[in-house]
């Protein structure tokens, strides 16, 4: 446990830390000019990859720029300067991009295989503190990351330096994502395994129940009929069709107990009298999170599905979604 007397102090240096770090990013938006610019057009014109490189803290920097370009439709790679130098530099050709990152610019490991790398035709992007350091020197395009002070009291360990450069990459990404009109959908391919995947990706047709598992009774049917359908089916709802196969009603538990308050004859009153005319209703090709939105909105839990001319061609409930680990 912290000591009392150590807790404010603990406070005070993290917020110090926080407070510098983001006046770190704030102080980029003034740098960002037509050599921001330049960066996005060579890496747009890129007939190759995008290649990320640095070390130490910088490569850890990198190598998430590298995931993060790929992961926005920029195809992008991760190379570690000291293994370049022992066959991977093989990786990069004369269409690539290279973007070297290191705040002193002057890291050897870096600077050594830079000639390799412009001999290769390879375009190159420096991120680097100083527009007068080696690496910025032998860039074709300079971006600067340059920071006031480091948040660590010592002023030594890259701290608000790492963060700028990885915020300056994240800009880069987000303005080559918006220039190459990528979508949501575009991004759900590249993310299908997890949640965001599922998401994006999954339809409504992908979970909602068909066949002889979909509630529906014919318009003009009793009550009782209705209330034996969805029993039957287990929704809690059952959709009434006309003659057509349009959906012309929905008759959940809900209307079943407010038409028996009112004291509705099962057997002879018409589930046309006492049904939600109308009703909401989502279509096969939606996005199944549509379904969720439309459910929350009108704080219902069963939801029929209907094709364009408005025919019955399943339902949907929550446990559904809840199954296919939509919710």
């Amino acid at each position: 446990m912290i000591p009392k007397d150590a807790t404010a102090s603990a406070l005070e240096l993290a917020r110090r830390v926080l407070s510098i770090e983001a006046d770190a990013v704030r102080a980029l938006i003034g740098r960002l000019d037509e050599r921001f610019l330049a960066s996005v057009s060579l890496i747009l014109a890129c007939k190759g990859r995008v290649i990320v490189s640095g070390i130490g803290k910088s490569g850890h920097i990198a190598r998430k720029i590298a995931s993060t370009l790929s992961s926005t439709g920029t195809p992008a790679h991760f190379l570690h300067p000291a293994e370049a130098s022992h066959g991977d530099l093989g990786m990069i050709q004369r269409d690539d991009v290279f973007i070297g990152i290191s705040y002193s610019g002057e890291s050897e490991e870096l600077l050594g295989i830079l000639p390799m790398v412009k001999r290769r035709g390879a375009k190159l992007i420096a991120i680097a503190g100083s527009a007068q350091s080696s690496l910025a020197a032998q860039a074709d395009v300079f971006l600067d990351a340059g920071v006031a002070q480091e948040a660590c009291p010592l002023n030594l360990a890259p701290t608000a330096s790492t963060t700028a450069a990885l915020a300056l990459g994240d800009a880069l990404a987000v303005a080559l994502l918006d220039a190459r009109g990528f979508s949501a959908d575009d991004f759900a391919r590249s993310h299908p395994g997890g949640a965001l995947g599922r998401k994006l990706l999954t339809h409504v047709s992908d979970v909602m129940r068909t066949g002889d598992a979909v509630p529906s009774v014919r318009a003009g049917c009793m009550l009782a009929e209705a209330i034996l359908e969805i029993t039957r089916k287990g929704m809690g709802m059952t959709a009434v069709v006309g003659a057509d196969g349009r959906l012309a009603g929905l008759f959940t538990d809900g209307d079943l107990r407010r038409s028996l308050e009112r004291g509705a004859e099962p057997r002879t009153t018409p589930v046309d009298s006492v049904m939600t005319r109308g009703p909401l209703a989502v279509r096969p090709e939606a996005l199944a999170v549509e379904a969720v939105e439309i459910m929350e909105r009108r704080k219902s839990t069963q939801l029929p599905v209907v094709d364009a001319e408005g025919r019955l061609v399943g339902a949907l409930n929550i446990h559904d979604l809840f199954r296919a680990k939509i919710l």
